[in-house]
């Protein structure tokens, strides 16, 4: 196993376990069967946990079993807070005392402030005083790093980014998604300022093994590696001396041991060139069935209106290279929960954004398809009813 260091010095495993995908029996998690998977990859070498408190029974089950097996203090443990849920200074202390409770632990190694998708939603936790929660939680030794994970676009990343001496980060990041979201952009940005970035959704779900198209399949296999899709998408990220730690939701033996054997054998700068053109044709080739040539460069950015157009084609493709609903999950997690607005319906046809798009796209025109499809009314309604939640005012 290969090791980076966190901002303070400590060694973080390149491979990270995402604790959200722990195989189950029925409702309940299948605690036999994950506790082998999580010995043997801590065995392997990985030290870094990423769980969540609404990742059902998934805190409990890491509390269970490193307890069991007096691994806390070799491991680091990261959870998230609920922001979302919260609206008053109390709630801070009844979600992360819950939480330690679930994890059988006096402290947390890194703690992150869950599913930011907007600097209005750190706003929102600096009113009710998390400020000097932080401070409190540090000084006491329960907080040892505090962070965000991320889904939004690149500017209000960055503005979270700049607005608080973070120790981490975490950020989905895969060689399809390189300029979605925080994208490379916010990647750098991070490493600059010396925080680490942990990288989530590095297969996509899933996507980028079990959905490849056949022709996608057959570059990787004519390339000569020998590497399966998803060590081409580690590969590719710990080619990258800005990624920290790479989270894989491991739920078999089979997946703990190929995962450790990447880690243990790729590092950054052993991609070639030839490496990237093979990646390049398995991009285009999953971007085949795409209904707008968006390459995400942002040139048509700012939009006078505020709309966020690159966001929005993203997301319009993903519905015909994954499904429907996942192109309109995506749209209602980046797009729709953004404090200010940013929907296609807010375009005013100036045509600024045609001007200056280097594929000449008939931008306007795709704003309209996309928004009829992207947000039909029961998605409309959905959306504008977790826009009121997201941003209810605290108390």
């Amino acid at each position: 196993m290969q090791y980076r260091k966190d901002k303070h010095g400590d060694k973080l495993s390149v491979l990270g376990y995402g604790c959200m995908r722990f195989s189950k029996k029925g409702s309940r998690i299948d605690i036999p069967k994950t506790e082998k998977e999580l010995l043997r990859a801590c065995k392997a070498g990985v030290n870094y946990f990423d769980t969540a408190y609404i990742y059902g029974g998934s805190e409990a089950a890491v509390g269970e079993i490193f307890e069991r097996h007096g691994l806390r203090k070799k491991v680091k443990i990261a959870t998230k807070l609920p922001q979302y849920l919260i609206t008053g200074r109390q709630q801070l202390d009844k979600y992360f005392n819950e939480e330690l409770s679930r994890l059988r632990t006096g402290y947390i190694d890194y703690y992150l402030m869950h599913h930011l998708t907007d600097i209005a939603m750190w706003e929102k936790l600096k009113n009710v005083g998390i400020i000097d929660w932080i401070k409190e939680k540090k000084k006491s030794g329960q907080i040892r790093n505090i962070g965000f994970s991320y889904h939004g676009n690149t500017e209000n990343f960055l503005k979270i980014l700049n607005d608080y001496d973070w120790d981490i980060c975490q950020i989905q990041y895969n060689y399809f998604d390189e300029y979605s979201q925080a994208g490379v952009e916010g990647l750098r940005a991070a490493a600059a300022k010396g925080i680490p970035v942990v990288i989530m959704e590095p297969l996509r779900g899933g996507k980028l093994v079990n959905m490849l198209p056949e022709r996608a399949l057959r570059i990787m296999e004519k390339s000569g590696r020998g590497w399966s899709p998803a060590e081409w998408s580690f590969r590719w990220l710990f080619d990258q001396p800005e990624v920290t730690v790479v989270l894989s939701g491991m739920n078999s033996a089979a997946m703990v041991k190929e995962n450790c054997r990447t880690a243990s054998e790729a590092g950054a700068g052993q991609f070639t060139k030839r490496d990237r053109a093979v990646l390049a044709a398995v991009t285009k080739a999953i971007r085949a069935k795409e209904k707008v040539g968006c390459t995400g460069c942002r040139y048509c950015m700012p939009c006078p209106k505020g709309v966020d157009i690159p966001g929005t084609f993203r997301c319009y493709n993903a519905m015909f290279i994954e499904s429907k609903s996942q192109g309109r999950f995506q749209y209602a997690q980046t797009v729709g929960l953004t404090k200010e607005p940013a929907f296609a319906t807010q375009c005013i046809g100036c045509g600024k954004c045609e001007r200056h798009c280097p594929q000449s796209l008939p931008i306007r025109e795709k704003l309209k398809e996309a928004d009829k499809a992207l947000r039909p009314l029961p998605y409309r309604l959905g959306i504008n009813a977790a826009r009121k939640f997201m941003f209810r005012k605290s108390k």
